[in-house]
């Protein structure tokens, strides 16, 4: 069901923590299945990620998702961090089961949720940086019962 790399990345997850005084914070959640993801990034004066941490309080994949994102955009510039997509997190998992996928949206979103606050705390706009959701399911249509 899970790939070697999805494991791997859940049962030895890189990055754990949090960084003091980091450069950008962003916190994202899915409602629906209540994973919370906190992604920490230190970032240089040259705009270059130098350390990527999370929290995530959810399941398996979403454990493995954040570890794989943080290790994308680690030594990464802003620009190129802001290109790491859900996809790419899946990929370079080697896939994740279809009722997972979110979690590599919210592993997406909380890279630009981070990013987004390191823009406000420095007053600057980063160009193809959108507002993040809060909940990965913002937006959306409210589902009928």
């Amino acid at each position: 069901m899970y790939s070697e790399k999805v494991m791997d990345h859940f049962q030895n997850p890189r990055n754990v923590g949090e960084i003091e005084n980091a450069s950008g914070v962003g916190t994202v959640g899915n409602a629906k299945c209540g994973d919370i993801m906190r992604m920490f990034l230190d970032i240089d004066e040259n705009g270059v990620i130098r350390e990527a941490k999370f929290k995530t309080f959810g399941c398996g994949a979403a454990v493995a998702t954040s570890s794989m994102a943080t290790e994308l955009v680690k030594g990464k510039t802003i620009q190129e961090a802001l290109q790491v997509t859900n996809k790419a997190v899946m990929e370079a998992l080697d896939g994740l089961p279809p009722v997972k996928v979110h979690c590599s949206l919210l592993a997406e979103e909380a890279i630009h949720a981070a990013l987004w606050d390191y823009a406000e705390k420095n007053h600057i706009v980063i160009e193809g940086l959108k507002k993040p959701k809060s909940d990965i399911h913002e937006g959306e249509e409210e589902e009928e019962y």
